[in-house]
């Protein structure tokens, strides 16, 4: 539904978004996690129509986005990183303005924001300003804005930012409704239990490039098979790294004080692992095992973690 090939952006002399290649199934809900200006809102940007690329084409579906945008804003709904209500009026009004740029027939209009307004829970707060609004309620508001004229593709760009984990769950489940209707769904985010939890399949990116694309555990599988150990102590990262020299045991992060560690199996390698240390005289004060997560492989491809 939505094919991207070799998409670029540059301001100035930084390439946010460099040479990206990807496609979104019809009826697939498929995340962009990355960290802030790892070029994911320039890219829905560039989707929308709203940001001409430097290079590259988009279609969704058999529309090209740049040569026929109006058939194609047709097909998509927006829902921006920023709120973009106009807080003088009510909810009911904010709908209809936006849901009047697509010109559907009045009845059909009136009905879907009813439906609409049922749907994110603001039936009750219709007719109330959005200056009223709490935060959660206008993300809702702002969902639901980018969904009245009921799109074939919905562009999601940290719908959540800036909410509470009550409000922030309610627009995650909002957001599985969608999907289960078959709406075709781009979702941004930077958060990991939401992409591990929505989406089918995720793009990591950072630094205006895709690095790996898969499910979840397809992803995980690319940090290996074995468990990730996390070490903590008083020791820096050059007494720790001259442990494990010419060893199997790759390294994910490393700093003064923690490493993050991937082993080839929990039993020999953990063994390994405390034997070397205690051997070296390196203090161990917490020492933590799980299986792999998209936080390890994020970790693996950057050597950073995934931080608000």
């Amino acid at each position: 539904m939505i094919q991207v090939e070799n998409l670029q952006k540059s301001y100035g002399n930084l390439r946010a978004v460099d040479g990206i290649s990807f496609e979104v199934q019809e009826g697939e809900l498929f995340g962009f996690l990355g960290p802030n200006g790892a070029g994911k809102t320039t890219t829905i940007s560039m989707i929308s129509g709203l940001l001409k690329p430097d290079a590259g084409s988009i279609r969704i579906g058999d529309i090209d986005v740049w040569h026929t945008p109006k058939a194609a804003k047709r097909m998509v709904g927006l829902v921006p990183q920023d709120v973009s209500l106009y807080e003088e009026l009510t909810g009911w009004e904010n709908l209809q303005f936006w849901g009047s740029l697509y010109d559907l027939p009045r009845a059909e209009l009136k009905a879907n924001i009813e439906e609409w307004l049922e749907r994110v829970g603001l039936s009750d707060r219709a007719r109330d300003p959005v200056a009223k609004y709490s935060g959660g309620m206008k993300r809702r508001l702002n969902l639901a804005v980018g969904l009245v004229h009921k799109p074939k593709v919905v562009l999601l760009d940290e719908p959540t930012v800036g909410i509470d984990p009550q409000a922030r769950n309610n627009i995650m489940e909002i957001i599985r409704e969608i999907a289960r209707s078959g709406v075709t769904i781009l979702f941004t985010t930077h958060h990991l239990e939401e992409a591990e939890s929505l989406c089918q399949r995720i793009a990591i990116m950072d630094h205006g490039k895709i690095l790996v694309t898969g499910s979840v555990n397809e992803l995980a599988k690319g940090v290996g098979d074995g468990d990730i150990v996390t070490v903590r102590g008083p020791f820096t990262s050059a007494q720790f790294k001259t442990v494990f020299t010419n060893d199997s045991i790759h390294f994910l992060s490393l700093a003064d004080g923690e490493a993050v560690i991937s082993t080839p199996a929990v039993g020999s390698g953990l063994a390994l692992i405390t034997q070397r240390l205690s051997g070296a005289g390196i203090e161990i004060t917490n020492l933590s095992i799980q299986k792999p997560t998209l936080e390890s492989v994020f970790l693996k491809l950057t050597g950073r973690e995934l931080r608000d």
